[in-house]
C-alpha cells in the first residue's frame, strides 16, 4: 500500500524512546510551519504594497533553497561539526528559522529584507527536512523487513497533523491578530526543532572533514618494502566516507546519462514548468471578491483533507493504471476543471446564482483531489527509476528538478501577469492569464512517450533497474506527498512539487 495503514501496529510493542518523539515533533513542526503562508501572502500584498507580478517573481526566489536540498544531506554526511553530523545542523536550522521569522515580526519593512528572511526561513526548513530524512533512514535500517516503511508512515502522519492544524489557524489568527503576530508564532516553532535535536542519537565521529586518501603514501610504502602501518580509525573512516561519496557521484552521473532516467526527468520538468496564475488569482480573490483571511484558511483546511482523499483514491482505484494513460487523462480532466475558474473570474457563477465563496470552496476541493491523483504516479515513477544504493539521493535530485520547474512556472506566470497588465486593482485580463495557464498544461502531452512504457520490463528499459521493495517505493512517495501538503499563495492548479515552498511560506 502507498499509505501503510498498519504503521501503528508495526510501531506497537516498541518501547517509546526520546529520539522517536523528537522525530515526530520535528515532522509536526514542518507541517505546522504552514501557519505563516497566508500571513506572508497578505504581508507582501497589503503591508509592502507589491503587485501580483512582483510577488510571483519574488516567490520564485524564496524557492531556491529547496532546489539544492540534496546538497544539505551531503554536507551533513561529509562535514561533521565537532564530530557530530546531525545535531549541530538541526540546531543551525533552528536558529535560522527563529531569526528569520522573528525578523519578519519585528523589523522587516522592505521587499528586499522580506524576501531575504522568507528565503532564510525556507533554507531552515529545507535543511532540517533533509537532516530528519537522514534520521528516518538510519532508524529504518534497524527495522525488520516486515516493518519497513512504518517509520516513514509515522513521520508522514505527524507532518499531516501539523499541516491540518495550522491550515485553519493560519486564517483565524491573521484575521484577528494580524500578520506580525502570526510571524511571532511561526518563530516559536523552530525552537521545538532545536530542543528536539538534543534527544536524537548522534554519535560523534573522529573525522571532521572528508579528505581523499593519498595514494602516494601507499605507493611509497610498497616500493620501500616497509610494512604499511595499520590504518587508524580516523583514516579508515575518512577513506570509507570518501569512497562512498565518490561512488555515489559516479552512480548519479551514470544514472543521468541513462535515457531511461533523464527522459522521464525532462518530462517532469516540462510538466511542472508551465505558467502559473496562482499569485494573480490570490489578488483577485482578496481584492475583488473580498475573501478574508479566515475564509481562505477554511479553504486550506478542507483542501488539506481533500488532498488526503486524493491520495487514498489513487491508492484504491488508480494505482494499477499505466503511467502514460493516467497522465493523459488526469491532464485532460484537470485542465477542463481548471477552466471552471473562468466562471469565477468573469462572475458567470453569479448569473447562475452560485455564491462566490461556495463556488470557490467547491472548485478548490475538486481541483485538489484531481491534482493529487495526477501527481501520485509521478512520485511512484520517480522512486522506481532510482537505482539501488543511491535511491534516496537520486529521488531527492528528481524532486529538485521539480522544484526548479516550479520556480520557472512562477517566473513565467510573473512575466505574463506583467504583460497582460494584471495588477492589484485591474483584473480585466485575468481571464486571459487563467486561460493561458490552464491550456498550457496540455503542452507536455506530446512528450508522454518520454515516460517508460509499462509494457516493457525494467530489465529491458533500465540497465541497472531499481530493486526497491514496494515499501521503500511507498516511503519515498509518501515523503514527497508530505512535502506537497502546503502550497503558497492559495495555489489552485494541479499539485506542485516538494516545495512549492513546501511549508516555508
Amino acid at each position: 500500500m502507498l499509505i501503510q495503514t498498519d504503521w501503528l501496529k508495526n510501531l506497537r510493542g516498541r518501547s517509546f524512546d526520546l529520539e522517536l518523539g523528537a522525530i515526530a515533533i520535528i515532522y509536526f513542526v514542518q507541517g505546522a510551519m504552514a501557519i505563516s503562508q497566508l500571513a506572508v501572502s497578505f504581508f507582501l500584498k497589503d503591508d509592502l504594497g507589491l503587485s501580483p507580478a512582483e510577488v510571483a517573481s519574488m516567490v520564485g526566489i524564496t524557492m531556491l533553497p529547496w532546489t539544492v536540498k540534496p546538497l544539505y544531506g551531503l554536507i551533513s554526511d561529509g562535514f561533521p561539526v565537532f564530530g557530530y553530523r546531525r545535531r549541530p545542523y538541526l540546531l543551525l536550522s533552528s536558529f535560522l528559522g527563529v531569526f528569520a521569522w522573528a525578523s519578519m515580526s519585528i523589523w522587516v519593512t522592505t521587499p528586499f529584507w522580506a524576501i531575504a528572511m522568507i528565503a532564510t526561513g525556507s533554507l531552515s526548513l529545507a535543511f532540517s527536512d533533509a537532516i530528519t530524512d537522514a534520521l528516518i533512514v538510519q532508524r529504518a535500517r534497524l527495522e525488520p523487513e516486515g516493518d519497513a516503511g512504518s517509520l516513514q508512515s509515522f513521520s508522514w502522519i505527524a507532518s499531516s497533523v501539523g499541516a491540518i492544524m495550522s491550515a485553519y489557524l493560519s486564517g483565524y489568527l491573521l484575521e484577528h491578530f494580524g500578520a506580525k503576530f502570526v510571524f511571532e508564532i511561526t518563530a516559536i516553532l523552530p525552537l521545538l526543532v532545536g530542543i528536539s535535536a538534543f534527544a536524537i542519537a548522534d554519535y560523534p565521529m573522529s573525522a571532521v572533514f572528508i579528505t581523499a586518501p593519498d595514494p602516494s603514501i601507499a605507493n611509497n610504502s610498497a616500493h620501500s618494502g616497509d610494512q604499511p602501518k595499520p590504518s587508524t580509525p580516523n583514516s579508515s573512516r575518512n577513506s570509507q566516507a570518501w569512497m562512498s561519496l565518490k561512488f555515489n557521484f559516479i552512480q548519479l552521473k551514470q544514472a543521468f546519462t541513462n535515457k531511461a532516467i533523464w527522459m522521464p526527468a525532462a518530462f517532469l520538468f516540462v510538466w511542472q514548468a508551465t505558467p502559473s496564475a496562482d499569485t494573480a488569482f490570490f489578488y483577485f480573490t482578496t481584492n475583488e471578491l473580498k475573501f478574508n483571511p479566515e475564509f481562505l484558511g477554511t479553504i486550506k483546511f478542507f483542501a488539506s483533507w481533500a488532498g488526503l482523499l486524493g491520495v487514498w483514491l489513487f491508492q484504491r482505484f488508480f494505482k494499477g493504471v499505466p503511467t502514460r494513460k493516467i497522465f493523459f487523462w488526469t491532464t485532460i480532466i484537470s485542465t477542463a476543471l481548471g477552466l471552471t475558474s473562468l466562471l469565477l473570474v468573469t462572475h458567470v457563477n453569479r448569473s447562475l446564482s452560485i455564491d462566490d465563496r461556495w463556488f470557490s470552496l467547491g472548485d478548490n476541493l475538486i481541483l485538489t483531489i484531481a491534482g493529487r491523483i495526477a501527481f501520485m504516479p509521478v512520485l511512484v515513477l520517480a522512486a522506481r527509476l532510482c537505482p539501488e544504493g543511491i535511491e534516496a539521493t537520486l529521488f531527492a535530485l528528481l524532486m529538485s528538478v521539480l522544484n526548479i520547474s516550479a520556480l520557472c512556472s512562477f517566473q513565467l506566470g510573473a512575466g505574463l501577469t506583467h504583460l497582460l497588465g494584471v495588477t492589484e486593482s485591474n483584473f480585466d485580463n485575468l481571464w486571459i492569464l487563467v486561460l493561458i495557464a490552464n491550456i498550457s498544461s496540455l503542452l507536455p502531452l506530446p512528450f508522454l512517450k518520454w515516460l517508460p512504457d509499462e509494457k516493457i520490463t525494467n530489465t529491458e528499459e533500465i540497465s541497472k533497474p531499481s530493486v526497491l521493495p514496494e515499501s521503500a517505493i511507498a516511503s519515498l512517495a509518501i515523503e514527497a506527498v508530505e512535502a506537497m501538503e502546503i502550497e503558497p499563495l492559495e495555489s489552485r492548479e494541479s499539485d506542485r512539487p516538494e516545495a512549492i515552498l513546501q511549508e516555508n511560506i
